[in-house]
């Protein structure tokens, strides 16, 4: 079975012959790759390969003609990898020790005492992120005005590196209290192991207040980094002389020779191109305010952009708490590939599980015997098999069919009721994710587009539209693999941050000035060394607010103006949580993000405005005529296609629902509209 994607009606691999961009996102179940050089833009897809990512990779790379230009250092390389996370989620991190201060090594493992399920009077332990007989106690503590109480001696360090070689660890976490105020004990520490392990201080790692979650996010580092490095190193080693960039967790890029040094900061290195790419794309269509879904084979990550990518420190991945700077979405496990089930109460329920890439759902043909939403899709005859992948990978749909007539009869249900339940089910769990991070935070939709990428959400979004009330959205050019086409369009980028902890009323614009100063000069030190010139940098700078005795706190554009800062602190909780208070104002943090340009700055036009008619028609359940299908790469600029209808393309179809038209725009993105009259 062929893996690949192209258009039926193109050409073969053609190897470039100027330097080009090729951005690659590792998912659950495929593997996606954008090509672009000049202004021809390429895509494919292959199977991902678990087990050695990079083998997915370096067949994509074949298979797209590339290993020429590859090997003469033609290509540059943007990936986003999931190599991080899954290690997280599967528990999977390096052997790694702790080392605190004394009298706190079971900080960890006691953490926040935060009950994840309330009304659960016996719930399951959570087991410590760091084994007792790992965790080690040092001298050098801080007090909460920065001042080294005592100090380290030699005796001290060498003691630490003979129980460190006894236990065998590979990693080091360094958490000691304060460290964010004076990081001497821990750079003495550091400096005294890093020969011979791989060692997080976490004052390098998130330079913050809050010793649980600083600590949790460096043992995090230190778990994953030695996985991450020795991925990327064997990458490198494949795709070289050629350069190799990783996505960060932010929506901008990092070289991957110092990527495994800060791997807790890829803990959304996919998710985040697909948001780097819909902010692309918002501005250069000119919309600024978007509701995003990503709904892949395995999962769906919903986000909002109100101008840009929202940053969030409040992340969480599994039990752990991720205080780290990344892209603020909300993921559910309904995708492409989750598995349609009758629960206990015989209630039909879909995923979290999920079919993956093996053996997938049922209609690829793999052994697959569950139903999942693309087998529903495929049994609804919403997915035309011979445009399928480009119509290189032919689906079963008599697999298909036998796996919904399984769960069917048990729910006594026929086929195509089965079939739309399990839509609709997954389309409510959508809706639910994209009313967290929408309306329950004060937004009106008014004024917003949804945007739906990833291979599985042009089938949903309208749907999903109506049911928020919502008459505007966006399919971008190439959506089934937005995420690949993020890591081309997006900045290479460092994320700083130094704590203050201060009421704002007591903070003096000079000393504010000279802090953002000392961060600028950091994070373009470190743009520097990946040789970029300064004058191509860009720093924005914001302070975290809140109400004094506050635990959570707002973020605020840096404007100049230490007034405005306070004012728009109060309208934006307001907006947030209902209320303001007649309280003093605490200024938290103090940020800074340095940026340069991406590799690529515009997309290619369309360059055709011919009015395309369909190639075929296909048979939708529930409605009583055929209803036309589109070959999307046909449609010209300014085109209009009213539904109900279908616009196949090489690696997503998207479902054009009755009521709705769609216009293609000088990029190829379809901008649908409800037609209100009509509806």
């Amino acid at each position: 079975m062929a893996n690949s994607a192209s258009n039926p009606s193109g050409s073969g691999p053609r190897a470039p012959t100027r330097e080009a961009v090729l951005g690659v996102d590792t998912g659950g179940t495929f593997t996606d790759f954008v090509l672009l050089q000049g202004d021809a833009l390429r895509i494919h897809k292959v199977l991902s390969t678990p087990d050695a990512p990079e083998r997915a990779i370096l067949q994509g790379i074949h298979e797209l003609g590339l290993d020429t230009a590859v090997a003469a250092g033609s290509v540059s390389i943007v990936h986003g990898s999931t190599v991080a996370t899954n290690a997280a989620l599967e528990g999977k991190g390096v052997k790694t020790a702790l080392i605190s201060n004394i009298g706190f090594k079971d900080l960890l493992s006691i953490g926040r005492q935060t009950r994840r399920e309330l009304y659960n009077l016996q719930p399951a332990p959570i087991t410590p992120p760091v084994a007792a007989a790992l965790c080690f106690e040092m001298p050098g503590r801080i007090t909460s005005d920065g001042t080294q109480v005592d100090a380290i001696p030699d005796h001290a360090l060498q003691a630490l590196q003979q129980q460190l070689q006894a236990a065998g660890v590979e990693a080091v976490a360094i958490n000691l209290l304060f460290s964010f105020l004076n990081p001497a004990p821990e750079r003495t520490i550091k400096q005294a192991l890093a020969e011979r392990w791989f060692v997080s201080a976490s004052h390098e790692v998130l330079a913050e207040a809050g010793e649980y979650e600083r600590g949790i996010a460096t043992w995090l580092n230190a778990s994953l980094g030695p996985k991450v490095t020795h991925y990327l190193q064997r990458l490198q080693q494949q795709v070289s002389p050629s350069s190799l960039a990783v996505m960060q967790s932010t929506g901008g890029t990092m070289n991957a020779a110092t990527a495994g040094q800060s791997a807790v900061n890829m803990l959304l290195s996919g998710p985040a191109g697909g948001l780097a790419a819909a902010r692309f794309i918002a501005r250069q269509t000119g919309f600024s305010k978007l509701l995003t879904f990503d709904m892949g084979g395995t999962s769906t990550d919903v986000a909002l952009i109100d101008g840009d990518i929202r940053l969030t420190n409040e992340g969480s991945i599994g039990p752990w708490p991720v205080a780290v700077p990344q892209v603020d979405m909300h993921t559910i496990g309904a995708g492409g590939g989750s598995i349609a089930h009758v629960d206990a109460g015989g209630i039909l329920q879909v995923g979290p599980q999920s079919a993956g890439a093996a053996p997938g759902p049922a209609c690829y043909g793999q052994g697959g015997t569950q139903a999942t939403v693309t087998d529903a899709n495929a049994v609804l005859g919403r997915l035309p098999a011979q445009y399928f992948l480009g119509g290189n990978m032919r689906l079963d749909l008599q697999a298909a069919r036998q796996a919904l007539d399984a769960l069917a009869g048990t729910l006594r249900l026929s086929r195509h009721h089965c079939a739309q339940g399990i839509i609709d089910i997954a389309n409510e769990h959508m809706v639910r994710a994209l009313r967290v991070i929408s309306i329950e935070r004060g937004y009106h939709l008014d004024d917003f587009h949804l945007c739906c990428f990833g291979g599985a959400g042009g089938l949903h979004v309208c749907a999903l539209a109506e049911a928020m009330g919502m008459q505007q959205a966006i399919v971008p050019n190439q959506g089934g693999v937005l995420s690949a086409l993020g890591m081309v369009v997006a900045p290479t980028s460092r994320q700083l941050s130094h704590a203050l902890q201060q009421p704002l009323a007591e903070v003096t614009l000079s000393e504010l000035e000279d802090i953002l100063a000392q961060l600028q000069h950091q994070g373009k030190a470190a743009l520097q060394e990946e040789g970029i010139a300064t004058e191509q940098m860009r720093c924005e700078c914001s302070l975290d607010v809140r109400y004094q005795g506050q635990r959570f706190y707002l973020n605020q554009v840096w404007d100049g103006q230490l007034q405005s800062v306070a004012s728009r602190f109060h309208a934006q909780h307001e907006q947030r949580y209902g209320h303001r208070l007649n309280i003093p104002l605490e200024l938290v943090n103090v940020r800074c993000k340095v940026s340069a340009g991406a590799a690529v700055n515009r997309l290619p036009r369309t360059g055709h405005r011919t009015r395309a008619l369909p190639t075929s028609h296909a048979t939708l359940t529930g409605l009583a005529q055929p209803v036309p299908v589109y070959w999307r790469e046909d449609l010209g600029s300014e085109q209009v296609v009213s539904g109900p209808a279908l616009i196949a393309e090489t690696v997503s179809t998207t479902l054009l629902a009755e009521h709705w038209q769609a216009r293609v725009d000088p990029w190829g993105n379809l901008i649908l509209c409800l037609n209100k009259t009509q509806h």
